[in-house]
């Protein structure tokens, strides 16, 4: 496994369902260039987890959409899959309509160039990625199969990255929307703590 924070998120050129159901053969991650990207990543269609942490994505695209972020997920199942699953309502084990783009990674190439697949499973691990406008990946999170993420943690991460962009400040521990960020200096942290680290 690799960490990618810092670098350039891997392009990548495949199959996808696309959020209005249309199946295409050559969806790229560059297309969204200019703007902010999470890419989630989850092991099988048709399973367990995966479906609770997609329908959570997708009852909260409008925040991520608000936010301006492209919401993009993959696994290594071929599009017609991904096809049939959103045909699948959430009642009958499915993941319904939802509005973003699901990648096929059925070569598993974009999951080896994220450095995600499992190493005796041989399908993605439960990983998310937070791109920048730059195309550099600013937050990453990987979880073993089992561990289903919290995915309102990636939009504070996401809330947190526009306010340092926006404002030069870092953003502490436990940050939020509307709270008070820190100035990168001895003084800026010394003014900080003395002010909120009891409730850190």
């Amino acid at each position: 496994m690799s960490v990618l924070v810092g670098r350039q998120a891997p392009d990548f050129e495949t199959a996808a369902v696309l959020g209005n159901g249309e199946i295409v053969d050559n969806f790229k991650l560059s297309d969204s260039h200019g703007k902010l990207r999470v890419l989630f990543f989850w092991p099988l269609d048709f399973t367990f987890v995966c479906p609770s942490e997609i329908i959570a994505h997708d009852n909260r695209l409008a925040q991520f959409k608000e936010l301006g972020v492209e919401v993009i997920g993959v696994s290594i199942d071929s599009q017609f899959t991904h096809h049939a699953w959103r045909k699948t309502s959430p009642e009958k084990g499915g993941i319904g309509e939802v509005g973003f783009p699901i990648v096929a990674d059925v070569k598993h190439e974009v999951t080896q160039a994220y450095g995600i697949e499992h190493p005796e499973a041989g399908v993605a691990m439960r990983a998310s990625f937070l791109i920048d406008e730059n195309g550099v990946v600013q937050h990453q999170t990987v979880n073993n199969l089992p561990l289903g993420r919290n995915v309102d943690e990636m939009l504070r991460m996401v809330k947190a990255l526009k306010h340092h962009q926006q404002h030069g400040e870092v953003c502490p521990a436990g940050w939020d929307e509307g709270q008070e960020g820190m100035k990168d200096t001895a003084e800026g942290v010394a003014k900080y703590l003395g002010a909120h680290s009891q409730a850190l």
